[in-house]
């Protein structure tokens, strides 16, 4: 959005991307632990989780403070994982935490294809200011993301369903994430000849 106030690049990584990190920083410190709370046994897996719902909300509450906004990804990451928290601490029951990774990137795919079978680009509507581009590049690139998507949502059910959840853990800090921002990089790459300039703009 234009009223957006600048921020340094480096200050916003790290509110987006160190809650993830800390989670996983704090799982490898207690993985091995067990806490009993209010006369229940739970886990280090599941306090790290826990714990990773305040850290992940301070940071960003400390982004919509530097920047007076929050996409509606994050707030509905945010949503995300305070659901599935909440159901992992309710049932003391870990296999809520990681599925919830399999919900998020499937309702990403689905509604990128509802938006497909409209004929519209969903994301386009989220990041054109950020990125302007012709109608043709968001319909590739929303094509491909709703693909990829549906591909790290079914990785995902694979992965905590027949791995250890230190397996899933490292997976689910780094894996999905490099994968996600690789792809995303060669897609911005072998799109550029669809985007517009300021050149392009002005010629037109």
């Amino acid at each position: 959005m234009s009223d957006a106030k600048p921020v340094n690049p480096i200050v916003k990584q790290i509110l987006e991307l160190g809650p993830t990190v800390l989670f996983f920083l704090i799982y490898l410190r207690i993985k091995e632990d067990v806490f009993v709370i209010s006369g229940t046994e739970y886990s280090g897996f599941i306090v790290s989780a826990l714990i990773f719902v305040p850290i992940l909300l301070a940071a960003m509450a400390i982004l919509w403070r530097l920047t007076g906004q929050l996409s509606r990804m994050q707030v509905f990451t945010a949503f995300m994982v305070i659901f599935f928290g909440g159901l992992t601490a309710w049932f003391n029951d870990e296999r809520f935490f990681k599925m919830k990774t399999s919900i998020v990137y499937g309702l990403f795919a689905v509604l990128l294809g509802i938006g497909l079978l409209r004929g519209q680009s969903y994301l386009a509507y989220v990041m054109n200011e950020m990125m302007p581009m012709r109608e043709e590049g968001w319909m590739i690139l929303t094509r491909r993301l709703c693909a990829v998507f549906a591909l790290l949502a079914l990785a995902n059910e694979i992965v905590w369903r027949t791995m250890s959840t230190d397996a899933w853990v490292k997976i689910e800090t780094f894996g999905f994430p490099v994968a996600l921002m690789a792809f995303l990089m060669w897609q911005f790459t072998s799109l550029q000849h669809h985007m517009i300039s300021d050149d392009s703009e002005g010629d037109a």
